[in-house]
């Protein structure tokens, strides 16, 4: 079993369908989980042709301790250009929030994200 797929189980419900889990650093007393944000173009942009012009800043966010250690998630969201009017899009977090049906804490997570 990959280091990765156990560390599934522990995030927040829903978060695989937008994040997948690049790396998982673990320390005695810290574990850090990188997510970054799958290359797929935001339903309100389907119908554009889009291309991945990389990410934002990536984005810090202490989640529960788990069995004493802190644990942190790296959140790297990605930027795509709308080529027809050159515009740079990224996922709108409230309308995943409204059209969805999620646990609070997925929501606490998608709140925290939004911020920046």
């Amino acid at each position: 079993m990959n280091i990765k797929d156990g560390y599934t189980l522990l995030l927040p419900a829903g978060i695989l369908e937008y994040f997948e889990i690049e790396r998982v650093d673990e320390h005695p007393e810290v574990i850090h989980i990188f997510l970054v944000e799958r290359n797929e173009v935001p339903t309100e942009y389907r119908n554009e042709q889009a291309i991945s012009k990389g990410f934002f800043e990536e984005i810090h966010v202490q989640d529960f301790p788990l069995r004493g250690r802190s644990v942190y998630l790296h959140v790297r969201r990605r930027r795509w250009q709308i080529e027809r009017t050159k515009e740079y899009v990224s996922r709108d977090w409230s309308l995943v929030a409204q059209g969805t049906r999620m646990t609070q804490e997925f929501a606490s997570f998608l709140k925290e994200i939004h911020r920046y």
